[in-house]
């Protein structure tokens, strides 16, 4: 479950997991109020986010190429190879 303010999810992610990216403010990612980069990539995937923190990676044209779930942890070795195969 996501933290009630910004810099409260910040804190829990990095503790959590070690991140040092930067994070945005939490917006819209389902149904008709969604930012129109998740109902691009919802178009592309044919699935919207379930829950907080669902993963989607992108390569370089912006096309979606894997898709992961919350329970996926940032560290995960198939997460990682993921990411590692658009850079």
């Amino acid at each position: 479950q996501e933290a009630d303010d910004e810099a409260e999810t910040a804190k829990m992610c990095f503790v959590n997991f070690g991140v040092t990216f930067d994070m945005s403010q939490p917006i819209a990612v389902r149904g008709a109020d969604a930012h129109p980069i998740f109902k691009e990539i919802t178009r592309q995937s044919g699935k919207a986010p379930r829950w907080n923190f669902y993963k989607f990676v992108l390569n370089k044209e912006g096309e979606v190429t894997a898709v992961f779930s919350s329970r996926t942890k940032p560290d995960d070795p198939k997460l990682k190879a993921a990411i590692a195969a658009v850079l």
